[in-house]
C-alpha cells in the first residue's frame, strides 16, 4: 500500500473510531467562502482579537467584529492556537507529512519538531511557555484498527521535548496501571506550566486525567470527559461528552466543575467534535461543520442556558488572542 493510500485509510478510520476526529485534515483542503480582509498584518500581539485558521492560513478577527474583514496571513497551519505572544500551528512539510512549529509574536518559526500522522488538537499554556499536540497514527498492532494516537509537550523556555505522553506513570483509580492500549489527547494546561488535563483511552473506556509534567505522572479522574479546555480561571473545564456513554451518538459540550466534579451540559445541542476555547470566563467558542465540511465557529454560554450563536463563518481552530 503507498503511502498516500495508508494515510486515506487513516483518515477514514478517524472518523468511525470514536474520541478521535482528524477528518478535517482532508477537508480543510476545501476552500470557504472568501471573506473580505484587512490591509493588517496577522500578529500574536495580545489585544481584543481571535486567531483562527481560514482556508488552512492562519488568520484574525475583531472580537468586537467577529464577522467583519479579517486579516488573513501566508502561514499555513491545519491546526493552530496561541496565547500571550506564544503560537503552535501544525502545518503540512510535503502533501503527507506535518511538523510542529512555534511561532513568534510576528509569525516567525522558532522551533519545530516532527509530527507522526495527522494533526488534530494543538494548545498553548497561558504564559506562553508550554505547547501541547496530538496526532493520529497507525500502525499500532494492539488496536484492531491499527490506528491510535501520540501527544506530546514541549517546554519552550526549556526546549524539553515529550513525543508521547505514553511513557508516563499512570495510576488508575487508586492503583499503578499500565497497558498497551492507552492512548492520549486533548491536553490542556493550568497556570503552573506544569500540571496539565488531558484525555485518556485504555481498555475501552475514556478518562479525565490530571498530569504532572515534571514528575511524568498522570492520574485517573473520571470516565466520559474528552478533550478538556481550562477555565481562565483554573475552576472549570469545558469538554465533549459522548451521549449515553457512546461516541458514536455524538458528542455534547458540557463544562465540568473541578471542586464538586459536577458537569452541566451546555445549550449546544449538536455534536461538538472540538477542544473548546474560553474566550472569558462565561463563552466557549468552537467549530462545527456544515454537512459539506465547511467549517464555522459558534459560541455558547459557559453556564448552561441561553443559546448557541455563529461568531465567524468559514473558519475553525479558535484562540482568544485577549
Amino acid at each position: 500500500m503507498t503511502t498516500r493510500l495508508r494515510l486515506l485509510a487513516l483518515a477514514l478510520a478517524a472518523m468511525v473510531l470514536g474520541g478521535v476526529a482528524v477528518a478535517y485534515t482532508l477537508l480543510a483542503d476545501r476552500p470557504t467562502a472568501a471573506a473580505p480582509t484587512t490591509g493588517e498584518t496577522v500578529t500574536l500581539t495580545p489585544g481584543p482579537r481571535l486567531l483562527a485558521v481560514t482556508d488552512r492560513r492562519l488568520s484574525t478577527v475583531r472580537l468586537g467584529d467577529p464577522s467583519g474583514p479579517r486579516t488573513v496571513s501566508a502561514t499555513d497551519c491545519v491546526r493552530a492556537y496561541a496565547a500571550a505572544g506564544t503560537g503552535v500551528c501544525l502545518r503540512p512539510v510535503t502533501t503527507w507529512s506535518y511538523e510542529v512549529a512555534v511561532l513568534d509574536e510576528q509569525l516567525r518559526t522558532v522551533r519545530t519538531v516532527d509530527l507522526p500522522g495527522l494533526p488534530n488538537r494543538a494548545r498553548v499554556s497561558a504564559s506562553g511557555r508550554m505547547v501541547a499536540w496530538t496526532t493520529f497514527v497507525g500502525g499500532d498492532s494492539y488496536t484492531s484498527s491499527g490506528f491510535s494516537t501520540r501527544t506530546g509537550i514541549l517546554d519552550t523556555r526549556t526546549g524539553t521535548t515529550v513525543a508521547s505522553l505514553e511513557g508516563f506513570a499512570i495510576t488508575r483509580d487508586g492503583r499503578a496501571y499500565r497497558n498497551a492500549d492507552v492512548n492520549f489527547w486533548g491536553v490542556t494546561f493550568a497556570a503552573d506550566d506544569n500540571r496539565f488535563y488531558a484525555t485518556m483511552a485504555t481498555a475501552g473506556q475514556r478518562y479525565l486525567v490530571r498530569g504532572d509534567f515534571a514528575a511524568r505522572t498522570v492520574e485517573t479522574l473520571l470516565t466520559n470527559v474528552e478533550c478538556p479546555s481550562l477555565s481562565p480561571d483554573g475552576t472549570r473545564l469545558a469538554f465533549k461528552q459522548a451521549v449515553g456513554g457512546d461516541p458514536a451518538k455524538g458528542w455534547r459540550l458540557s463544562v465540568l466543575d473541578l471542586a464538586t466534579l459536577r458537569s452541566t451540559p451546555t445549550a449546544e445541542t449538536a455534536s461538538v467534535d472540538d477542544q473548546a476555547a474560553w474566550l472569558d470566563g462565561a463563552t466557549l467558542a468552537y467549530t462545527l461543520r456544515g454537512s459539506d465540511g465547511t467549517p464555522a465557529i459558534w459560541t455558547v454560554p459557559a453556564a448552561g442556558g441561553g443559546a448557541s450563536s455563529l461568531l465567524v463563518p468559514g473558519a475553525e481552530s479558535p484562540a482568544p488572542l485577549s
